[in-house]
């Protein structure tokens, strides 16, 4: 593949950057190995130009919308046209850079922390869902939103054995939300193709379907827009209230993925096989209620 050189040559020098900025921002750890547990305590002993030089070479980073820009730039044969073009994208790219760097500067070093070590599963994440983006990514979203789900409503019970889920519990559900919309985008892409007249010539069973999974998107929305401590403290109990609407955003979602999974009841004919895995989706949709049943928090 006339790909991999470049590949390979874009992570030599990711790790390479990657040591260079642990350098800059940690004078006092010449060991990269170290650097990863010791960024948050090292973060407040950085000098007062360590954000200006480390943003000077941050356009060295391999990106694809970086790559984008520059072929852009490229397209237009002339210097200053270029540099207008990528001094144009900087601009675009500066207030999303600079809310991030003040979120992430508000949050504490645990949260930092476990940012840290989630935005490798993201970007994991969305390579797969560029590498996967087919038609069947309408059920890898699906699937994937509704796993999640199941996961952070029984991150709590599962915590006496597995302590990661409740850990992370809130970017679960929050990625099970993305997901969802991702899955419904996809959905809307798929079967309507933007159409939405086409609703109403759809199969009965297919339109409870999308009906049940918009309602499912609708109850995940205000537990995703609230996922935060100010608005906690701020709902006061309204906000546990608010986030068990994913328990019936779970049975809708469930109903969704039955009525019209292409592996479910979503055929003319149905198989032993799909029979069985609804039996499955509808075991795990039982365990989870069983178990917030015997703990019932949000």
């Amino acid at each position: 593949m006339p790909q991999l050189p470049l590949l390979t040559f874009g992570k030599y020098l990711h790790d390479r950057l990657n040591r260079l900025l642990y350098s800059f921002s940690a004078p006092s750890s010449p060991n990269p190995e170290s650097a990863e547990s010791s960024q948050n305590s090292q973060s407040s002993q950085t000098q007062w130009w360590t954000p200006a030089l480390l943003g000077s070479i941050w356009g060295l980073i391999p990106c694809g919308f970086l790559y984008a820009a520059q072929i852009k730039a490229a397209e237009t044969g002339d210097p200053w046209w270029g540099a207008a073009t990528m001094a144009a994208f900087g601009l675009g790219t500066m207030p999303s850079m600079v809310l991030v760097g003040v979120a992430s500067a508000r949050l504490g070093v645990d949260r930092r922390s476990q940012l840290f070590r989630l935005g490798s599963w993201l970007t994991l994440t969305i390579g797969l869902l560029l590498l996967f983006r087919n038609d069947a990514m309408v059920d890898y979203t699906g699937h994937g939103a509704l796993f999640l789900l199941m996961l952070a409503l029984v991150a709590r019970p599962l915590s006496r054995f597995w302590g990661q889920p409740l850990k992370y519990r809130r970017a679960i559900g929050v990625g099970a939300y993305m997901l969802a919309i991702a899955h419904t985008a996809h959905m809307v892409d798929h079967t309507l193709r933007w159409n939405f007249r086409a609703f109403g010539f759809l199969l009965p069973t297919h339109q409870i379907a999308l009906a049940c999974g918009g309602a499912a998107l609708v109850a995940m929305t205000p537990a995703a827009l609230t996922s935060f401590d100010r608005l906690q403290q701020r709902l006061g109990k309204y906000w546990r209230l608010l986030h068990l609407l994913t328990i019936p955003a779970l049975l809708l979602a469930a109903m969704h993925t039955i009525l019209i999974g292409s592996h479910y009841w979503g055929n003319l004919q149905v198989t032993p096989l799909q029979e069985m895995r609804v039996l499955v989706l509808g075991t795990l949709v039982g365990v989870v209620l069983f178990l917030r049943w015997l703990k019932p928090v949000a």
